[in-house]
C-alpha cells in the first residue's frame, strides 16, 4: 500500500512495517502538521498503534509500528535485549579516519541541537560500521547500531571524520553544496517474533545520491547485510 507520504512495506496481524519519507517529522508538530505516526494511523484508519522506535526527521526507511500494546512490550523487550537488528545507508564525501570499525562513547549535549561522543563508556552508543568508496568523490557506509541514542549515527560517523552530506546539524553546506536530503536511510531490519522470523530490506526511494548506479552495484553485492563481517565489538 502507497500513501501520498509513506509506503506500508508488510502488515502482519502484530505489526507493520513502514517506509518513512525522509524530512518527516515523526511526531506532530502544533500548528506546523499531522507528523508520520499519526499519518499512518489516520491513512489505515487504526484504533490503536505504537511506535516502537523512531527516525529522526531527515531519516527515511523502516520503521516499526505494533499493532497490539501487548506487541509493542514484546518489541520493547526485543529492543532492550539487542535482538532487533537495525542496518543503516549513510553518505558521505569526507574520507573516515578508517574504512570500518567499531564507535563507542557515551553522548552528551554540544551546541544548540548537535550531540558529541565522549571518550568515557559509562552508557555508551555502540556503532558498528563498513564503507565501501563509490569512485566519486563520495563513500557509502554501512551502519549497524547497538544502542538507540539520539543522533547516534550522525554522531558516530562524524567522530571519525565523515560527516554526513545533507545533515544540517552535522555537515552545514554552503549555497555551493546543498543537497536534495539528508543521506541517512534505515535500511533494513531482522528481528523474531512469538517463532517466526522476520527480514526486510527496502532501498532508498528518494535522493538523488542514493539512486545513482555505484550505490545500486555496492547493494547488489551487499545482498544481506547481517551477512557481512562485522567489526568486532
Amino acid at each position: 500500500m502507497t500513501n501520498a507520504s509513506f509506503t506500508i512495506i508488510d502488515q502482519q496481524s502484530d505489526f507493520i512495517i513502514v517506509d518513512k519519507p525522509a524530512g518527516t517529522n515523526f511526531h506532530d508538530e502544533g500548528e506546523i502538521g499531522e507528523g508520520f505516526f499519526n499519518a499512518v494511523k489516520s491513512a489505515l484508519a487504526l484504533s490503536e498503534l505504537y511506535p516502537v522506535h523512531r527516525l529522526d526527521k531527515m531519516t527515511s526507511g523502516l520503521v516499526i509500528f505494533a499493532k497490539t500494546l501487548n506487541a509493542a512490550q514484546q518489541f520493547q523487550q526485543l529492543f532492550e535485549a539487542h535482538q532487533i537488528q537495525k542496518f543503516y545507508l549513510a553518505l558521505s564525501d569526507k574520507k573516515p579516519k578508517k574504512k570500518q570499525g567499531l564507535i563507542k562513547g557515551d553522548m552528551a549535549k554540544s551546541r544548540r541541537s548537535a550531540w558529541k561522543l565522549l571518550r568515557s563508556t559509562n552508557n555508551p552508543a555502540v556503532t558498528q560500521f563498513i564503507s565501501y568508496g563509490l569512485g566519486n568523490g563520495l563513500r557509502l557506509f554501512v551502519v549497524k547500531p547497538h544502542s538507540g541514542k539520539t543522533h547516534q549515527i550522525r554522531v558516530a560517523l562524524n567522530s571519525v571524520g565523515s560527516p554526513i552530506i545533507g545533515d544540517d546539524i552535522y555537515y552545514p553546506s554552503t549555497t555551493e553544496q546543498r543537497y536534495d536530503r539528508g543521506y541517512l536511510h534505515a535500511y533494513a531490519l531482522q528481528f523474531s517474533l512469538n517463532g517466526q522470523s522476520f527480514n526486510y530490506i527496502k532501498p532508498p526511494a528518494f535522493g538523488e545520491h542514493f539512486s545513482s548506479q555505484n550505490v545500486v552495484d555496492v547493494l547488489e553485492k551487499i545482498a544481506e547485510p547481517w551477512q557481512l563481517s562485522w567489526p568486532k565489538l
